[in-house]
């Protein structure tokens, strides 16, 4: 896919390209079920809806979703994480419900052959939404790009679609930070040095630089793209439900919807 004019290339490309389907030994990807639970729930999805997973790595709750009867297209940056989820899909015979293809959330609407009107669009594990800090961010359009990512979530909707979407919290990222860990608080970006093995236990050093939010901020940004929000909850990876933000959650989970009749 070419470049789209002004966009540099992501920062966390060649560490997908490390993790490969180790990135699915992390804990924090354990608890797939009693997300999807939740989304469903949430969301009012099911046999007959059609989502759009974005920042969908190797298609944990892609496959989940799809296993529930629920047509799911998943796009990710990583073309590693991509063919990964392929290989899966496979797998699991889940085909005729699950495709996967190689996009980048910065440029939803130029993603050949994705169309729109999907009755939920969900982004989950930072997996695009938040991660547009990073290097070459000080000079380049990619310092801010988070209000173009949910437009780009808002455009892919049907009127009527639901958004569901996680984000790290500012409140617990400040509280919580330690010696591999700085936050800028002009920017609310949390960079960290971490080690990232593949599947043969190979490390490789890494750093990730992870955008973090507060309830009021979410709001505002899902107004701001011409979406109504219907709730932000607290929420911990494998953990999701309907409990009010706090600053001891690790994250939100953000809930809109966009509008139905002339928008």
């Amino acid at each position: 896919m070419p470049e789209a004019e002004g966009l540099d290339n992501h920062w966390f490309e060649p560490i997908a390209d490390h993790l490969g389907s180790a990135y699915l030994r992390y804990s924090f990807t354990k608890g797939t079920v009693s997300e999807v639970d939740a989304l469903v729930e949430m969301g009012g999805f099911g046999p007959g809806h059609r989502l759009l997973d974005v920042g969908c790595g190797p298609g944990r709750h892609v496959l989940e979703l799809a296993s529930r009867g629920i047509q799911v297209v998943g796009v990710d940056i990583s073309s590693t994480f991509v063919e990964v989820a392929r290989q899966a899909v496979d797998t699991a015979g889940l085909g005729h419900l699950a495709e996967f293809v190689v996009g980048d959330a910065r440029r939803l609407g130029d993603v050949e052959g994705l169309g729109t009107n999907f009755d939920g669009v969900v982004s989950l594990c930072q997996g695009a939404f938040g991660l547009t800090g990073g290097p070459g961010s000080e000079s380049s359009p990619n310092r801010e790009l988070d209000e173009s990512i949910m437009a780009g979530f808002a455009a892919a909707l049907r009127p009527g679609g639901m958004l569901v979407l996680s984000a790290f919290s500012s409140y617990f990222q400040v509280q919580h930070l330690d010696e591999t860990e700085a936050f800028d608080a002009e920017t609310g970006v949390s960079h960290e040095h971490t080690v990232v093995m593949d599947e043969a236990g190979a490390s490789q050093e890494a750093e990730l630089w992870t955008t973090c939010y507060t309830p009021r901020e979410l709001r505002l940004l899902a107004r701001l793209v011409g979406l109504t929000p219907t709730a932000v909850w607290g929420v911990t990876p494998g953990r999701y439900g309907a409990t009010p933000p706090s600053i001891e959650c690790p994250e939100f989970l953000l809930v809109a919807q966009r509008p139905t009749g002339n928008c």
